[in-house]
């Protein structure tokens, strides 16, 4: 099943119910550990982690106005 949400929160709270908890334990973690700036958003559609605008202006090379991906969970 497909995680669906247009919000971070979104993602994080309407996941099958077995996988609520060891999915934010998971983002939890990345969060606490993300280079200063970067930040948890919606990439691709799912729960990404981003280089803002804010540091990185130039944004994605395909997709100048999103922010640069970082990584992600699915």
């Amino acid at each position: 099943m497909k995680a669906e949400g247009t919000t971070v929160n979104e993602i994080l709270t309407n996941l099958p119910e077995d996988r609520i908890e060891p999915f934010n334990k998971l983002h939890d973690v990345i969060v606490q550990n993300l280079p200063k700036g970067f930040e948890a958003a919606i990439s691709y559609g799912g729960l990404g982690y981003v280089v803002p605008h804010t540091i990185y202006p130039a944004g994605y090379h395909c997709k100048p106005i999103e922010p640069l991906p970082f990584a992600g969970i699915a």
